[in-house]
């Protein structure tokens, strides 16, 4: 931590609207709590901006003062980015408004905002975008990593429907961004991450989804899961875009619609969400019977925003997280023999292996339009070890780094950024290929000393 006076720190106090905490005030411990409970990490200040003027000041003060800054939205990425040890965190959180322009189809949201939020207020016109599959996510952090979820076969990633962004750059300046003002910003966003500066607004293009989906959960017991998988990969080629079909196994947690004696036991479960018309959707969606014989299955008509909150109880914060991340083309029957192996030796009763199907929209885009680059991906696999003990630590982690070994010869090499764990920093140039150099221009460009570090970087070019 830089030597920074009491002065100092009551005149920070003195600029911001929000408050400034430190070790010791109440609030700190609350505060510098995030998702993933093994990040444990003290940061010497924490400022709760309230807006943009607030933002400016605390970048401002740690440029000036040398300190390690961290930029905390929602505080839900797997490696820790948004605390930092002994600096400064801008804390985003109590900035959580969404206003939404209906006739224009045109969210304007804060960076404290959550998917929860985001979708509470659209939903009240019918309407969304791209986001992800857990309420609590925050909305910048997804966004800036490219962002995807139940409706991204239909319209594409998150920052596919990015419109706009309003940027606080290293130097304290407030820069608006599109496409046509300051373009290389705006394409650096779109996926390149924290590494540009701190986004104070995002304009989100909108559609016309809900209030009810068709969704639910098709549930098979795991020795059904190998046929399963292969007939699932066969079948994505000709889903329609408006069917999104994610696979998953784990242990069966103890839902209503399963058996009693198929509670603990290992399953594969397919999570389904379709947004044509409702009176189609069991229609659309009968290739599921075709899958296997199901231990249980839930699906029908359900709130758009009801199914974007099913998976909450199984990502709760408080735990213990580890994620390890590829993605795939297709499912070549090598990858699901070792991810079978892997269902063997579960660490954890928590533990899960996920198939988030992507595709169809999201492969529409050049891979060169935005910064998030992996167009080829049909699939991302995370591979999510969770648990609450941490003597329980080293064989998780291991049980989650052997598969990710055994699935990589299968694998396309790229891996979704926001997925990657705070040791991985080796694997940036895995998540942007080809673009990576055009990364580098635009981190050197608008983040020369590179300020903003605490991520997974982009470090620009040398003086």
């Amino acid at each position: 931590m830089a030597n920074l006076t009491n002065d100092a720190v009551r005149g920070l106090k003195a600029a911001v609207r929000g408050g400034v905490l430190q070790e010791g005030d109440a609030g700190y411990e609350l505060s510098r709590r995030i998702w993933n409970a093994t990040i444990d990490r003290r940061p010497a200040l924490i400022v709760r901006c309230t807006g943009v003027a607030d933002v400016r000041r605390a970048v401002g003060f740690a440029r000036e003062n040398g300190l390690l800054l961290a930029v905390r939205g929602g505080g839900h990425n797997i490696a820790g980015s948004a605390i930092c040890d002994g600096g400064l965190v801008v804390d985003l959180s109590p900035m959580k408004s969404v206003r939404i322009d209906p006739l224009a189809c045109r969210a304007y949201v804060e960076p404290g905002a959550t998917l929860g939020d985001f979708d509470h207020e659209a939903q009240a016109f019918g309407l969304a975008t791209p986001l992800g599959i857990n309420s609590t996510t925050g909305v910048a952090g997804l966004t800036l990593g490219g962002g995807f979820g139940w409706l991204s076969r239909k319209y594409g990633m998150t920052v596919d429907n990015l419109m706009s962004a309003d940027v606080v750059t290293a130097d304290g300046a407030l820069v608006h961004t599109d496409a046509t003002h300051e373009g290389p910003l705006f394409w650096a966003i779109r996926g390149g991450g924290g590494n540009f500066g701190v986004v104070t607004m995002f304009e989100f293009e909108l559609h016309q989804v809900g209030p009810e989906v068709y969704g639910g959960l098709f549930v098979l017991p795991l020795e059904q899961a190998s046929d399963a998988l292969r007939k699932y990969d066969a079948a994505a080629a000709t889903m329609p875009d408006d069917v999104s079909l994610w696979a998953v196994m784990r242990l069966a947690p103890p839902l209503p619609f399963l058996p009693p004696e198929v509670h603990g036991t290992p399953v594969i479960a397919f999570a389904l969400c379709y947004t044509g018309p409702i009176e189609q959707g069991e229609r659309a969606t009968e290739f599921l019977r075709d899958l296997g014989t199901p231990c249980g299955a839930h699906l029908g008509p359900m709130p758009y925003t009801a199914w974007q909150q099913a998976f909450d109880p199984l990502l709760a914060p408080g735990a213990r997280n580890y994620w390890k991340s590829h993605n795939f083309a297709n499912l070549p029957q090598g990858l699901i023999d070792v991810a079978m192996d892997a269902m063997t030796r579960l660490p954890s009763p928590q533990c899960e292996i996920f198939f988030g199907q992507i595709g169809a929209a999201t492969a529409r885009v050049p891979s060169d339009a935005t910064a998030y680059c992996s167009r080829d991906a049909n699939y991302v696999m995370n591979v999510h070890a969770r648990w609450d003990d941490p003597g329980d630590d080293t064989q998780c982690i291991e049980w989650a780094r052997a598969f990710f070994e055994a699935a990589a010869p299968f694998a396309l090499g790229s891996v979704y950024v926001n997925f990657l764990t705070q040791e991985e920093g080796a694997r940036v140039g895995a998540a942007y290929g080809a673009n990576y150099a055009r990364l580098v221009a635009a981190k050197t460009r608008y983040d020369p000393g590179n300020l903003f570090r605490h991520n997974q970087n982009i470090q620009p070019s040398p003086v």
